[in-house]
C-alpha cells in the first residue's frame, strides 16, 4: 500500500515503505519518503516535513534545475546533491521548458511518437549512463547510512528520476515486480497541481495538450526499459547494485538489515 502524505504544496509525496516482500518481509515505513522538488514548499510544509524525521533530502536534479528552484529543505536536513543527468543536462525538464514555447517547435521535437521514445531511452540511461550511475550510487550509498535516514528523495516531478530510484530500491528489499510497477504507476493522478497549469499554458498557444501526455505520465512502459536494461547488462537487481553502482555486498545486506522488517 502506497501512504501519500497531505500537503498540496508537495505533490506526489509519499512514502516508499509499506511493501510486503516475496521473502515474507514488509518494507519498513517512515525510512525514505518521494515527491516533486520541495521548491513550493512554505515553511509550514517544511515543518510539518521535519515532523516526519527527515534527515536527509536526495536531490537528484541538475544544477539548472536547483538554479532556478531551489528546495527548501526541512528544518535540520542535509542536502545531498545526485545528478542523474549529468551526462545529458539538455534532457532536463529545465531543458524542455524552451521547446514547448512554441507549439510548431514542439510537435517537431515530441510528435510522432518521438517523446515516448525519448522517455523509454531516457530510462534506459538510469540505469546505464555512467553519471546516472554515479548518481544513484551517491543515493543508495548515503541512504544506506544511518544518518541518510529516514530521507526524502525527489526529482522536479517526482516521477522518473526519483522513480527510478524507489523502484531499484524495492526491487532490491525483494518486492515482486507487479507491485512494484504499480507504485511507480502511482504518480499519475497525483501530479495535476504541477502539470495541469503547464497543459493549460501550451494549449493556449495553440498547442495539442495530447503531445504532452507522454511527458506528463509515468508509463509502463518507461520503467520496464529499465528493467529490460538491468537484465541484459547484470542479469539482475543484486548485480546491478553490485557491479553497475559499485554498492558491495555489504552495503546491500545493509539496505536490507535497515528497510526490511517482519511481516
Amino acid at each position: 500500500m502506497t501512504a501519500r502524505a497531505n500537503l498540496p504544496d508537495v505533490p506526489n509525496l509519499r512514502d516508499v515503505g509499506g511493501h510486503a516482500t516475496s521473502a515474507g518481509g514488509r518494507v519498513r515505513a517512515g525510512l525514505l519518503y518521494r515527491s516533486v522538488d520541495l521548491a513550493r514548499a512554505t515553511d509550514v510544509q517544511a515543518e510539518a516535513l521535519a515532523r516526519l524525521g527527515i534527515r536527509a533530502v536526495y536531490d537528484l536534479r541538475t544544477a539548472d534545475e536547483r538554479a532556478i528552484a531551489p528546495d527548501r529543505l526541512p528544518p535540520g536536513a542535509a542536502l545531498v546533491v545526485a545528478d542523474v543527468l549529468a551526462d545529458d543536462a539538455g534532457s532536463s525538464p529545465a531543458a524542455f521548458g524552451a521547446i514547448l514555447e512554441d507549439p510548431a517547435s514542439a510537435e517537431r521535437a515530441l510528435g510522432g511518437g518521438r517523446a515516448a521514445r525519448f522517455f523509454v531511452d531516457k530510462y534506459r540511461d538510469f540505469v546505464a549512463a555512467p553519471g546516472a550511475r554515479a548518481a544513484y550510487r551517491t543515493f543508495f550509498s548515503a541512504l544506506g547510512r544511518p544518518e541518510g535516514r529516514p530521507g526524502l528523495v525527489h526529482c522536479t516531478s517526482g516521477k522518473d528520476r526519483t522513480g527510478w530510484a524507489a523502484a531499484a530500491l524495492l526491487l532490491l528489499l525483494g518486492v515482486p515486480e507487479d507491485r512494484v510497477m504499480d507504485d511507480y504507476l502511482a504518480s499519475n493522478g497525483a501530479l495535476g497541481p504541477i502539470f495541469d497549469p503547464f497543459v493549460a499554458e501550451f494549449r493556449d498557444r495553440g498547442g495539442d495538450p495530447d503531445l504532452l501526455r507522454p511527458l506528463v505520465e509515468a508509463r509502463p512502459e518507461y520503467l520496464e526499459s529499465a528493467l529490460v536494461e538491468v537484465r541484459a547488462t547484470h542479469g539482475s537487481i543484486d548485480a546491478y547494485f553490485a557491479d553497475g553502482l559499485g554498492i558491495d555486498g555489504t552495503g546491500i545486506a545493509t539496505l536490507r538489515a535497515a528497510f526490511i522488517e517482519p511481516a
